[in-house]
């Protein structure tokens, strides 16, 4: 992992991307209606999870977007060249009336494998690498919980240990406006995803042991 010495400097200036969510036709960008959430969450390659959460009952809004580094406003070619420090991600806008954050973190653990460290699957760089960032206590609570628990469920499925990184949300920086709802404007493009085939036991509790 490059460390903020190394990094890129990025620029001041975000990079241009339209306001509403193509598939979702509601803001990508905020401000967001009174009463939504948001969720960040990253498993790989950022175009075939924002299509799985773009898909997912409650799901107000979408966007891919790179987080978790230290450049400023990067492009996607710095993200891909390890010199940034972000990984690919995705931004849940959802209702917690309709879908709840636990809800989400389920449909995050199966969906992607989240023992290969940085990589997923054929894609291999810290731009991969899975990550949770958590935007208040309550997200960190359950995110930490929901990992003891999959974990439980990969260790007796013969999988190793979970690489995911839990960490505060920092700075949110949009990708280009061609990564948002990517597989919506390019049906037959690449998707990488590949979950375990392991249930996640979300809101079954932990088990000792």
């Amino acid at each position: 992992m490059v460390t903020p010495e190394e990094a890129l400097p990025g620029r001041d200036t975000p990079l241009p991307v339209v306001t509403d969510n193509v598939v979702l036709h509601h803001r990508q960008v905020p401000p967001f209606p009174e009463g939504l959430e948001v969720a960040v969450v990253a498993m790989g390659c950022f175009w075939g999870p924002e299509r799985v959460f773009w898909n997912t009952p409650g799901v107000w809004s979408t966007s891919v977007g790179y987080t978790g580094g230290h450049t400023r406003n990067p492009t996607y070619e710095e993200v891909c060249s390890g010199l940034t420090g972000h990984t690919e991600a995705v931004q849940v806008v959802y209702d917690p009336k309709v879908v709840t954050y636990k809800d989400l973190l389920k449909t995050f653990w199966e969906g992607h494998d989240p023992t290969q460290g940085m990589r997923q699957g054929n894609d291999l760089g810290t731009q991969y690498r899975s990550g949770l960032y958590y935007l208040n206590d309550t997200q960190k609570a359950e995110a930490e919980e929901s990992l003891k628990a999959y974990q439980q469920s990969l260790t007796k499925a013969g999988y190793g240990q979970i690489t995911t990184e839990i960490a505060a949300a920092g700075p949110w920086y949009y990708a280009e406006d061609y990564h948002q709802q990517y597989l919506h404007k390019v049906p037959n493009g690449y998707c990488g995803m590949g979950g375990t085939g392991v249930s996640c036991p979300i809101g079954l509790g932990v088990s000792e042991g």
